[in-house]
């Protein structure tokens, strides 16, 4: 999946010559965490509530409270800013995007296109967004963490049972991370399921692959085996 698919748009931007509170009403307008700093419509530096708040104390540290708002209104943008900052091509995947936010601890990044013009933005809650649609949290259901043999009808044999109960699968992720050679974990979420099958489900499952857990969010119950 491509950044410009989840990225958020329209980028509200500050100017580099504009001022810090400048800053901090956009931010607490748009409720957001990062504006992008443009100098004659070219991207520049970011700039986040973090830094207008770090920004805000040093400023704030030897002065009277009378005279904090007028010296927070004196600063400029270019003076708090971080400039060349990490930005993420728009034919990105989320998965690049996710790993350059991860590994600098940054909130987010501009989105650029192939000429390096700023058309969206990427951050932590947009990579969350993600998430919610690749597990179908969004419709709720049962989801089941399995463990299964790495071999290519394992999983069918699984979803050929849900859906033997008339269940609908939502959403299907695997992983390979801290489970035995020639084994993957496998979460399923379903949707649908008639609830007095439930049981005999369970037990179906659990004769062809090792079940880890199971989250009921219609009925708000979890069983950790």
């Amino acid at each position: 999946m491509l950044v410009r698919y989840w990225m958020s748009k329209p980028v509200i931007t500050v100017d580099i010559e504009d001022t810090m509170q400048d800053a901090k009403a956009l931010l607490e307008k748009h409720e957001i965490r990062m504006l992008p700093v443009m100098e004659k419509n070219k991207l520049v530096g970011v700039v986040t509530d973090r830094d207008v708040k770090r920004a805000s104390a040093s400023s704030a540290a030897s002065l009277e409270p009378h005279a904090i708002q007028e010296l927070i209104s004196g600063i400029k943008i270019k003076e708090i800013m971080t400039g060349d900052p990490y930005t993420a091509p728009f034919d990105l995947t989320v998965e690049e995007a996710a790993e350059i936010i991860l590994l600098n601890k940054i909130s987010g990044m501009p989105v650029v296109d192939h000429e390096g013009g700023l058309v969206g933005i990427i951050t932590l809650s947009d990579l969350c967004r993600v998430i919610f649609s690749l597990t179908g949290f969004g419709k709720k259901g049962i989801q089941f963490a399995i463990q299964l043999t790495d071999k290519p009808h394992t999983l069918k044999e699984i979803t050929d049972i849900i859906r033997s109960y008339g269940s609908r699968v939502s959403s299907i992720l695997t992983s390979y991370d801290e489970v035995p050679n020639g084994h993957r974990k496998v979460f399923i979420r379903i949707i649908d399921i008639d609830r007095p099958s439930l049981e005999r489900l369970i037990e179906e499952i659990r004769e062809k692959a090792t079940l880890l857990y199971i989250i009921d969010h219609i009925d708000r119950k979890r069983m950790v085996f």
